[in-house]
């Protein structure tokens, strides 16, 4: 059986058609064609048309309220008061301010487009891209011919009315950049200064480092070789919301390992810095600010993981790959009477991202 299998095989291979044998060779495809054009009722009827274009403009209008809205809920619900019902109604109606705004945009432009601009068929021949002189005046041409087409330069309530309201959509987004930088005050004079806010942490002399976010104070001696703890300052978790937990958090983040002490390499400054192979960082990233809680313990690696930036903990926290400027900076360690782990100061440079006004 497998003779005969392979014998017709062959011979299917070997067969050709004889010199007057006629083979049939299918038709290629044809071209079929641009179908039939079929109007829009807005080329038909004139009234159709001005419904149309009322329509486009009022939800062109309808994003210019939504970025009004967007910007008054930002100042009618303020979540400097730190309750979580102020917070949410903040986020909830600036949230919708903003869809609605960029929504009704988006919809307004697709029924322009397909209800009131130009709706005939046309062939584009390719042609080769030449740098001549013509070349500028075709240009012209074609946004002569796309401004007829699109109505956009005699429709003036569209025009007027996409105008404003893209240039409302952008103002929610600058309300906010507000809450990032409060304005300084008499109670809180370096408010409004990045680098004054940032150059002070609630860690002190003799603050207990503790375990975020329970607030439980850490023994030295419970620490093992090639743990990371995160940390924050014991006097955190006393504070509430309402009186800058997050603010405050936020820059005091600390990322506490331990490792032999014979593998760290320390500068002279820095010796008295470290116990007994234990080591503080912050663990806000000096690129952009986030953070830093990827511990490699064969490494000593810690990793950010928003753009990869790497630091080397047995070199003062150095950077060793990605786009973060400096190193980490450390926060001076020692322990008290009771072995506790404690600060000896503040941080002794600005923590988080690199900026203009940092010294």
């Amino acid at each position: 059986m497998a003779h005969e299998e392979d014998a017709l095989e062959h011979e299917r291979a070997s067969w050709k058609p004889s010199p007057g044998l006629a083979v049939a060779v299918p038709d290629p495809v044809q071209n079929p064609g641009l179908p039939p054009h079929r109007e829009r009722i807005t080329d038909k009827d004139p009234a159709a048309m001005q419904r149309a274009v009322r329509t486009v403009y009022t939800l062109f209008y309808l994003s210019l309220a939504g970025s009004i809205w967007a910007v008054a809920a930002y100042m009618l619900f303020p979540i400097e008061s730190g309750q979580i019902v102020d917070i949410r109604h903040n986020n909830l109606f600036i949230g919708l301010g903003i869809a609605l705004a960029l929504l009704a945009i988006g919809i307004g432009a697709i029924h322009w487009s397909k209800a009131v601009m130009s709706d005939k068929e046309h062939i584009e021949p390719r042609h080769a891209t030449r740098g001549r002189d013509v070349t500028r005046e075709g240009a012209v041409a074609v946004f002569r011919e796309a401004n007829e087409e699109s109505g956009f330069g005699r429709r003036t309530a569209i025009r007027g009315s996409l105008i404003a309201a893209l240039v409302a959509s952008v103002l929610p987004g600058i309300t906010l950049f507000r809450g990032l930088a409060p304005e300084s005050s008499p109670e809180n004079p370096i408010a409004g200064d990045p680098a004054a806010l940032l150059s002070h942490t609630m860690w002190k002399k003799g603050e207990r480092l503790a375990h975020d976010p329970t607030g439980e104070p850490i023994r030295a001696a419970d620490l093992t070789l090639g743990s990371a703890v995160h940390v924050i300052p014991q006097s955190l978790a006393e504070l509430s919301h309402s009186d800058g937990y997050l603010e405050e958090k936020a820059k005091a983040i600390v990322l506490l390992m331990r490792m032999l002490p014979e593998q760290i390499v320390e500068a002279e400054d820095r010796k008295s810095w470290s116990y007994n192979g234990i080591v503080a960082y912050s663990k806000v990233c000096t690129h952009v600010g986030c953070p830093v809680a990827l511990y490699e313990q064969q490494t000593h690696h810690l990793l950010c993981p928003c753009h990869q930036s790497q630091f080397d903990v047995t070199h003062g926290a150095a950077v060793i790959f990605g786009p973060a400027a400096r190193p980490l900076p450390q926060l001076p360690i020692t322990v008290d009477s009771e072995g506790y782990l404690i600060a000896q100061s503040d941080f002794t440079e600005p923590v988080g991202p690199s900026f203009w006004e940092r010294h």
